[in-house]
């Protein structure tokens, strides 16, 4: 549940419209705030720094989840006569291959609705989530045939403070390689391949894990997902959950990129399951069994994300660096500055 304690006002030019790279930047340049969880010691730095704060051996995991253009538009139709020319569907989450949770803008559509995106792919509605405006719809297409016309017809996902449109390659991190999130696992936004030579060459390990992220606001402030409502699927390989354990076993520190790491790797650390879904909420109550630190980004006011955060440091610390971090300009959201929590 969004935490009340964690409300705080942030100023509308503070939200990142443009990627970095539109403003001048490269990725790996954008700002990063680093906090020491014990003391809450604040320091600024840039992203591009982040291996002078890590230490050979320690074990960055990252999410390697590819971003979908989850928003569609269609053709409405009911028992075969139409009822719109063109509505907008956000997929949310996929529940099987050609089965998806959607947001159906134009509500409110009904069981046996049709959704004609083009003339290669149709869906039907065929349910929908309780106690949510989502709706459950079936593809005529599934695997890599449905994937390959989404992304030839979709659009990311894109909120209210980006003003204009921008191409799918901005919402891609750069290692990202597996199709099935919604909306970009922004935290790993900031590395580039040069980045990641640095922390090598420094003996910082990387590896991968997959959480696919699902949408996260469904357009009407009425109807607010909790992290038990935001079912997520998620893979972590053997081998990885290997190196974490090894990683610990030799004192030294494992990070996550994101909240969708933490959540993935506490997730099996709580019940041993590697590949599954989760829905786990994470709070200042939760006795973090992996991650030993966080890099994520600045999280708008009463957002869950906080909540986790206060899992790593105090909310009263967590208060104070975001105060600073306004002060001093920083920039919030997909394709604003960073934050590192060690």
């Amino acid at each position: 549940m969004a935490t009340k304690a964690l409300d705080f006002y942030l100023p509308d030019e503070l939200n990142a419209s443009h990627p970095p790279e539109k403003r001048g930047l490269r990725r790996d340049h954008v700002r990063m705030m680093v906090l020491d969880r014990a003391t809450g010691e604040i320091r600024h730095d840039h992203f591009f720094h982040l291996a002078d704060y890590l230490h050979p051996g320690d074990l960055v995991i990252a999410n390697n989840s590819r971003t979908i253009p989850a928003v569609l538009h269609a053709k409405w139709s009911r028992n075969n006569r139409p009822i719109a020319p063109k509505v907008e569907v956000r997929l949310a989450r996929r529940r099987r291959e050609e089965i998806w949770d959607a947001l159906v803008v134009a509500n409110p559509t009904k069981t046996g609705d049709t959704l004609e995106f083009s003339p290669e792919l149709e869906a039907t509605v065929i349910g929908e989530k309780e106690n949510s405006p989502l709706k459950i719809i079936q593809f005529t297409k599934k695997g890599t045939e449905l994937f390959n016309i989404i992304y030839a017809l979709g659009e990311p996902i894109r909120y209210e403070y980006i003003e204009q449109p921008w191409d799918l390659d901005y919402y891609q991190t750069v290692f990202a390689s597996h199709p099935g999130s919604v909306e970009m696992p922004s935290a790993g936004r900031a590395f580039s391949w040069e980045l990641i030579f640095k922390l090598k060459r420094k003996d910082i390990q990387l590896d991968f894990i997959q959480l696919h992220t699902g949408l996260s606001y469904l357009l009407d402030d009425n109807w607010h997902q909790t992290p038990e409502e935001n079912v997520e699927e998620y893979q972590i390989s053997e081998r990885t959950m290997e190196r974490i354990i090894q990683t610990k076993a030799t004192g030294k520190r494992v990070i996550a990129v994101g909240t969708t790491v933490v959540r993935a790797l506490e997730t099996a650390a709580s019940n041993g399951i590697l590949s599954g879904v989760t829905n786990l909420y994470i709070d200042r109550h939760y006795p973090l069994k992996i991650a030993d630190g966080i890099i994520t980004g600045l999280h708008e006011p009463q957002a869950s994300h906080l909540d986790m955060l206060s899992a790593f440091i105090s909310e009263q610390h967590l208060l104070q660096a975001y105060d600073h971090a306004i002060k001093a300009g920083y920039l919030w959201h997909e394709f604003g500055d960073m934050n590192l929590v060690l």
